[in-house]
């Protein structure tokens, strides 16, 4: 089955990476979608359109590139290990982490659930559908390839070469050249294919799983993992 993943974005839809991964034989095959309308994408329209391309296409795996939730009072911020969001934050970061936020339950609210919610619902993994959170500068470092700079200051260049050592280490294939939040989204969607349970080339059957199993508290999420590839092993 496909995984669909997300480098999240609120100022346009043209900013947001969006892609559909899916192992065919020996490649990773990799559909780029893009949204060109230049308004900021509603949090509600942007679940309903990540879900329809979810049931038409068949992913039960969708992997969103923003925190899922508050970090819990007895956590470190200073943990940078820590997916989730953190109050004394920039102004405008903070209002992204309420976006995301409000994306995560917008999607719940369609019938998704976070990683390890889910799983202790007890449902077949074959019928849920599973919202995971990436984090693809991790996601870089755990392959053993430099994270892409910033998007302010990637270069050409620094995409050529960030997507040269990724398709050298892994047989990924794209329907496009992809920019740089396509090229995020790809990279961290990549442990979506081993949680579809299948032995992927390169990937662990169990993706790398960092954070706290998340819990709801004080009115709000709290906590959550994000999952990491693995180096392929030669």
């Amino acid at each position: 089955m496909p995984v669909l993943s997300v480098d999240l974005a609120c100022r346009s839809w043209s900013d947001l990476g969006v892609v559909l991964l899916e192992q065919k034989g020996p490649q990773i095959v990799c559909d780029i979608i893009r949204w060109n309308e230049p308004y900021s994408p509603p949090v509600v329209e942007l679940a309903l359109r990540l879900n329809q391309i979810c049931v038409e296409r068949g992913a039960g795996v969708l992997m969103l590139d923003g925190p899922q939730a508050w970090k819990s009072e007895e956590a470190s911020r200073a943990d940078l290990s820590e997916p989730s969001g953190s109050s004394g934050i920039a102004d405008s970061y903070e209002r992204f982490v309420g976006y995301c936020l409000a994306l995560y339950d917008a999607l719940g609210r369609l019938g998704w659930q976070r990683l390890a919610a889910q799983e202790r619902s007890g449902k077949s993994r074959k019928t849920q559908k599973l919202l995971v959170e990436s984090y693809p500068h991790a996601a870089w470092n755990s392959l053993g390839i430099a994270p892409l700079p910033a998007r302010k200051v990637c270069r050409v260049s620094h995409l050529a070469e960030a997507y040269a050592s990724l398709t050298a280490l892994l047989p990924i294939t794209s329907s496009q050249p992809p920019n740089h939040n396509q090229m995020q989204a790809i990279v961290g969607g990549l442990p979506g294919l081993a949680i579809e349970d299948r032995k992927r080339p390169g990937l662990r059957a169990a993706p790398g799983t960092v954070g706290w199993f998340p819990k709801w508290q004080d009115e709000q999420w709290r906590q959550g993992f994000h999952v990491q590839p693995a180096a392929p092993v030669r």
